[in-house]
């Protein structure tokens, strides 16, 4: 999946140890947006990131991940319905 030209997130939003970073990536249709979800730990003096969540991590999973999905629309603008453009030709695949 291609990131965007400086391969850098275009938002972030971290709480505690969760972090939600947000790319913007270019299609024929517009810029589409993708999240990943990452927890930070300390590894001796160095930090490291982690796909994995322990049970009291999930509260914090589910804020971060509320707040991108608002960030997502409220980039992406809204159409007279409240809707993002995001929402009119999503994917439901897994």
């Amino acid at each position: 999946m291609a990131k965007n030209s400086s391969n850098r997130p275009v938002h972030e939003i971290r709480m505690g140890r969760i972090r939600a970073a947000i790319w913007a990536n270019e299609t024929e249709k517009g810029v589409r947006h993708n999240v990943t979800l990452t927890r930070l730990y300390k590894d001796g003096d160095d930090w490291k990131d982690s796909a994995s969540f322990g049970r009291d991590d999930l509260p914090l999973l589910a804020k971060v991940s509320d707040q991108a999905h608002t960030w997502i629309f409220a980039s992406a603008g809204a159409d007279s319905n409240g809707h993002g453009n995001e929402s009119r030709d999503h994917d439901d695949s897994f």
